[in-house]
């Protein structure tokens, strides 16, 4: 009784194992091909579901139906101006025929390596046919569906579809890079020092316009000056003339005044003078006489 549990036992782990071995699960994102000692068997499973296969005799290969990358390492490419650019590009891809695809490159990471060097050709081919300035801006979309459509007929030999392909960057060389940069820079200093040559000319030009001017104005206004100072002499002249004219003592009291305010206004003023000088006649006698002499 032993022995028949056991191999009922035995029987059972055989039977879940040849189950086990001979269901396959398909997922939504997969599609599947049933290879029998290495050769296809049926259509590629594109449905998802469980699946039978030939148990420890069928094996089962999975391929991504959805759109993958593929991000290819910058090249290097010369425009048709004879302009080096280095171009990062990048692709979506799928894979429409398992069938095919596996006849021809297996797996994804051969298709990758397929797929990069169409790629790097059909960019060397276009791009080398047009200019930097197409590349950069005139021409991009154009340049890039003409890539697309030659990838993609290259690439239906191998079971794959392109979706799209685009230029993520295009740049100069380092070197290229680093001399025009010295150049602009070169320039850009030529410039501004004609502007500042040009700035200090205007400068200078304004600076001796202004001095013009103010030169012209002070000597204007030392003429007027001289004119009106000349003038009120001439009036001040006239009103001592006339003032003299009409009472020649009291002219000769306020020019005395004058003289005593102008020569006394200081403290430490020191007159050394003989006492009868006419200077101090009027602190003498305050009629302006001389005192008689003794």
């Amino acid at each position: 009784m032993r022995a028949f549990l056991t191999f009922l036992l035995v029987l059972l782990l055989i039977a879940g194992a040849v189950a086990y071995s001979s269901l396959f699960i398909v997922k939504q994102t997969e599609q599947a091909m049933v290879l029998r000692f290495g050769k296809p068997q049926g259509d590629p499973i594109r449905e998802p579901g469980l699946r039978y296969k030939v148990p420890f005799v069928d094996q089962v290969v999975f391929f991504d139906k959805r759109i993958l990358d593929l991000d290819t390492k910058p090249v290097e490419v010369i425009a048709s101006d004879q302009k080096r650019l280095v171009v990062d590009t990048f692709a979506r891809w799928q894979i429409i025929n398992p069938l095919l695809f596996y006849q021809a490159v297996r797996d994804e990471d051969t298709a990758r390596r397929r797929l990069g060097n169409v790629m790097e050709a059909s960019l060397r081919r276009v791009l080398g046919e047009s200019t930097f300035k197409d590349i950069l801006r005139d021409k991009r979309d154009a340049m890039m569906k003409k890539i697309a459509r030659q990838v993609t007929n290259e690439s239906v030999a191998f079971g794959m579809k392109i979706i799209d392909v685009r230029i993520k960057r295009a740049d100069l060389p380092q070197a290229n890079s680093d001399a025009i940069y010295k150049r602009m820079r070169s320039e850009r200093k030529q410039e501004a020092a004609q502007y500042r040559a040009v700035g200090a000319a205007i400068a200078n030009k304004i600076r001796a316009d202004a001095e013009k001017k103010a030169t012209v104005t002070r000597a204007n206004a030392t003429r007027d000056g001289q004119i009106i100072r000349g003038e009120g002499d001439a009036t001040r002249n006239k009103l001592f003339a006339d003032a003299f004219g009409k009472d020649p003592g009291f002219f000769a009291f306020y020019r005395s005044m004058q003289a005593y305010e102008k020569s006394l206004a200081s403290k430490d003023t020191r007159l050394v003078l003989s006492p009868d000088s006419s200077f101090f006649k009027y602190f003498q006698n305050p009629n302006g006489k001389q005192p008689a002499a003794k």
